[in-house]
This record gives structure tokens, C-alpha cells and sequence, in this order.
């Protein structure tokens, strides 16, 4: 079921200062208020040149209200001029089932490229060009982009630990 299905509307406060943490809050608010199991994710882009920024602030890296051009400009600039553009993707998804807390993570190891390529996709996309591949994720496409990427990764996991449980 979705949230739609169980009348699930409200905005749900992320401000863990982990992204485990995000998918956990999120998680664990709906298994508290609605009383299901279900699974959330929070996924984050860790610049090893930043010290691991944004990290967790990804989706508001350049304001609480921004624009993905708006975050990817601002990554665009604190690149400028830097030689190790070492990124990854990663992503938590925090289940509640019969009780207990499962996570599983998901991680796609790439580098920030010097300037926006492709138009698929969305958030930094068109910067982080992941490793073993010539192209962005923007460039790649959603099939390629989604057998590789963090969250692809990470629900692969999920998948197989409830194949596992039947």
C-alpha cells in the first residue's frame, strides 16, 4: 500500500543528522501512527572534498526552499578549482516489520564532473558521473541509472531479505 492508501498526507519532519536516521523517522512515523509495517528511505550525496557535505542536507544543500539547478550550481561552485572530485551516492531504507528494525543500504561510488551533462533525471544528475562509466547519471538513462545507482543498490537488499523471509 501507498501512503495515499492509508491516508498518510502529512509532511514528515526529517531532522536527523544522519540519513539512517531519516529513513528511520520516517519509518517509524508511520508504523506508530498507522499502525502497518512499512519501509522509507532518505538518501544522500557525500563529497569526499567537502568532508562528506552535503550529506544528509542534500535535498536543501543551497536553502531550505531551493531548486535542484539551485543545489547543483552551488556544488557547481564549492567544486571550482578542486582536483579530488571523489563523490558517492548513498541510500538507507529503514523497515519496521513484525516489530523489529531492518536497514539496508545502498552506495554508488563516483566523482562531481566540472559542468552539468545530460538531461535525465533529476537533483545532481547531470554532475555525478559514476565510477566505471564515460557519462553522468543524466546521460545513462533511467534503466542504466537505476541498475547501478545507490537506491537501486539498496532495494535490491530489501528485495532479497524479503525473498528470504518466505
Amino acid at each position: 500500500m501507498s501512503l495515499d492508501d492509508i491516508g498518510c498526507h502529512e509532511d514528515i519532519v526529517e531532522d536527523a543528522d544522519t540519513i539512517e536516521g531519516n529513513a528511520k523517522i520516517k519509518a517509524d512515523f508511520v508504523t506508530n501512527k498507522y499502525h502497518v509495517d512499512c519501509f522509507a528511505d532518505d538518501t544522500g550525496l557525500e563529497v569526499e572534498a567537502l568532508d562528506g557535505a552535503p550529506g544528509v542536507y542534500s535535498a536543501r544543500y543551497a536553502g531550505e526552499h531551493c531548486t535542484y539547478q539551485e543545489n547543483v550550481d552551488k556544488m557547481l561552485a564549492a567544486m571550482k578549482g578542486q582536483t579530488n572530485r571523489k563523490a558517492a551516492f548513498r541510500t538507507c531504507i529503514a523497515l519496521n516489520l513484525d516489530g523489529k528494525s531492518y536497514y539496508f543500504e545502498g552506495r554508488c561510488d563516483g566523482r562531481i564532473t566540472e559542468e552539468q551533462r545530460g538531461t535525465e533525471g533529476f537533483g545532481y544528475d547531470p554532475i555525478f558521473q559514476p565510477d566505471g562509466y564515460d557519462q553522468t547519471f543524466a546521460e545513462l538513462g533511467h534503466e542504466v541509472k537505476n541498475a547501478i545507482s545507490h537506491r537501486g543498490r539498496a532495494t535490491q537488499k530489501l528485495i532479497a531479505f524479503l525473498k528470504d523471509l518466505g
